[in-house]
């Protein structure tokens, strides 16, 4: 990658990495130990003794509660990056996150400006079953005007989701009604999918894209091979792609479903705690499926414990670009006030014994820079620009070489796709001028397009209705000048995106996907290899 093209990748690539940062706290087993349930803090300790004295002795008063809230974090600072301590005030979410449901409801919103739209809304849920439709804007909550006053994602939120059973009044404007539409609108449980989309894509390919591991993943997953199954699929592509993990048992339970039984998929062992092993135990519904798991930069925990059991058990291949690298297994402990410490407690070791976890000896800054550095190192582009030491070097089931150090690398590379990057994505890319656009030609259009069912025959319309042309057109509306250059640069892009947007606003991820994926470079490689004339075991020998 050259310095032209990180100058405009890397915006993009921190703020990635920032948030991938946040959302890896919520990778944890699950299972607590005897060590920890029998556990129980000393009575008497250099701390307590310093926040006693401070309570009796300090010379003005103070809120001791409240510095030992923004002492913990310090403390933790000293451990590893995914120690972490939870505030009360945070752990609702985090039992949403991975429990699987808010209670809300059930719309999808953007802002723009300064103005709530509706982009979807959940099948079933509170807002479909009172006919609240896409492409609504939403006035006012609970008497409060929310347009026009420079309103944040977090406000929405707030004020939106709520207990299973509590109301909320809306005030809705729909176009060509001239009076607000009044809702009362009782929230309900409201899910959050960790299986993106699953369909298949040719006659014998089905593909399936997992964002997380939560609680209800794997029957998620299960339906969504079953399905698959049924349409008949040969073979899985497996989509771990920006996936940050969650929990082990969930993955465990997934892996369990490609591998005989008795092939280890993982273990885990740490300073206090003796090794435990995960192995398969029954016979899965994908045994006799061949399969590609699809991983990159941004694929931690869980997704690399799929990824690497994958590979090491020789059961498929792996494609993409290595993995983060984040291998410490957490527990979480409550506290009577409700907040929680979550406390690195062990490693995760793929069957081949490598750890996963990269080096954090140099501190938490260091340690979440690493993407950047090795987009800066040229990693992103060219495989051979990781080296790794003979001793973390390891053989596979069949004695392939993979090595240790830190995440999975892939056994078939894939260079980021930067070709396609332009001063003039770039500035649209900081807007998020695709995003909105293909809003607003779907609320527009939104009668003629309801008369498409499919991705392809969405794509076959828009491709007649000079689609590029008129986003430019908005785009220089909205400050973004013409550049005929950065056009015929990142002008494929551009395009692909819009138009899968628009999909994704008609029918969901089922029309997103098929359309995103011509400008997919690295699930383009996984149909490549997967519909190759080479038998499987050709494929994975080829990278002994």
């Amino acid at each position: 990658m050259n310095r032209k093209q990180i100058a405009i990748y890397l915006p993009i690539l921190i703020a990635v990495s920032v948030i991938v940062g946040i959302v890896l706290g919520n990778s944890l087993s699950r299972i607590q130990t005897p060590a920890l349930q029998n556990f129980s803090p000393p009575k008497v300790n250099k701390l307590s003794a310093i926040v006693d004295l401070i309570n009796h002795a300090y010379v003005d008063s103070v809120e001791t509660d409240e510095l030992v809230e923004k002492t913990i974090p310090e403390l933790l600072k000293n451990l590893d990056p995914h120690t972490a301590y939870i505030p009360a005030r945070d752990m609702q979410e985090v039992h949403e996150e991975m429990q699987g449901n808010f209670g809300g409801i059930g719309v999808q919103f953007s802002i723009h400006n300064d103005t709530v739209q509706v982009v979807d809304v959940v099948s079933g849920g509170p807002s479909y079953k009172l006919g609240i439709l896409p492409g609504d804007r939403i006035v006012t909550v609970n008497d409060s005007v929310i347009a026009g006053v420079d309103v944040e994602n977090e406000d929405v939120l707030s004020i939106l989701r709520g207990e299973k059973g509590t109301i909320v009044k809306v005030g809705i404007k729909r176009k060509g009604i001239a009076d607000l539409i009044l809702y009362e609108i009782t929230r309900g449980d409201i899910p959050i999918y960790s299986i993106d989309v699953s369909y298949m894509i040719d006659e014998t390919t089905g593909f399936v894209k997992v964002n997380r591991f939560a609680e209800k993943t794997y029957d998620e997953f299960i339906n969504a091979i079953s399905k698959l199954n049924k349409a008949g699929a040969e073979k899985f592509i497996v989509d771990l792609r920006g996936n940050p993990g969650g929990y082990l048992m969930a993955v465990v339970s997934m892996v369990n479903e490609f591998l005989p039984e008795g092939n280890l998929i993982v273990y885990t062992e740490g300073n206090s705690q003796p090794r435990k092993t995960y192995s398969a135990t029954k016979s899965g519904i994908a045994l006799d499926k061949d399969v590609i798991v699809l991983i990159d930069e941004y694929s931690a925990s869980a997704s690399e414990i799929f990824a690497g059991a994958i590979q090491d058990n020789d059961r498929g291949i792996v494609v993409g670009r290595r993995s983060f690298g984040k291998g410490l297994v957490q527990e979480q402990i409550p506290f009577n006030d409700g907040s929680a410490l979550r406390l690195t407690v062990a490693r995760y070791y793929t069957p081949s014994g490598r750890s996963i976890q990269k080096s954090y000896v140099d501190g938490n800054m260091s340690y979440y820079h690493d993407i950047i550095d090795r987009a800066e190192h040229g990693e992103f582009q060219v495989a051979d620009s990781i080296q790794f030491a003979d001793s973390l070097k390891y053989e596979t089931a069949h004695g392939r070489i993979v090595y240790g150090g830190g995440g999975i690398m892939p056994d078939y590379f894939v260079p980021a796709d930067t070709a396609g990057y332009s001063a003039y994505y770039s500035k649209i890319t900081q807007k998020a001028l695709v995003y909105h656009f293909a809003f607003e030609y779907t609320d527009e259009n939104r009668d003629q397009l309801s008369g498409f069912g499919t991705a392809n025959e969405l794509a076959d319309y828009l491709n007649q209705q000079d689609i590029l042309r008129q986003f430019v057109a908005y785009a220089n509306k909205e400050g973004v000048k013409e550049d005929a250059k950065g056009l015929a640069t990142s002008g494929k892009i551009i395009e692909t995106q819009v138009k899968a947007y628009i999909a994704r606003n008609m029918i969901g991820e089922e029309g997103f996907f098929p359309i995103i994926r011509e400008i997919d470079e690295t699930l383009k490689e996984a149909i490549r290899l997967s519909n190759s004339k080479k038998q499987f075991s050709q494929l994975i020998a080829v990278t002994k």
